[in-house]
């Protein structure tokens, strides 16, 4: 095992820790840019939506979010038209 120190750094804005080795450190800016406002819901769905949910996810190997996003922006841009 490696005998290098790691340090924990505590980041300016609310996120997660990052974890700095014996040179450099997190830089501002850097990591995956958000793509909009993060909310938690709790939706409850019948089964069948869920597997559909589910099969969805493991075809186009993308997250529950990523699918749900995808159906929700789908359905907006649609009824926008109606």
């Amino acid at each position: 095992m490696s005998s290098k120190k790691i340090k924990l750094g505590i980041p300016e804005h609310e996120g997660q820790l990052s974890i700095m080795f014996s040179q450099g450190g997190p830089r501002a800016g850097a990591g995956r840019k958000g793509i909009g406002e993060t909310r938690k819901i709790s939706l409850t769905l019948p089964s069948s939506a869920w597997e559909q949910i589910d099969a969805l996810c493991e075809k186009d190997g993308r997250s529950k979010s990523e699918v749900i996003r995808s159906i929700l922006e789908t359905f907006m841009s649609e009824s926008g038209n109606r």
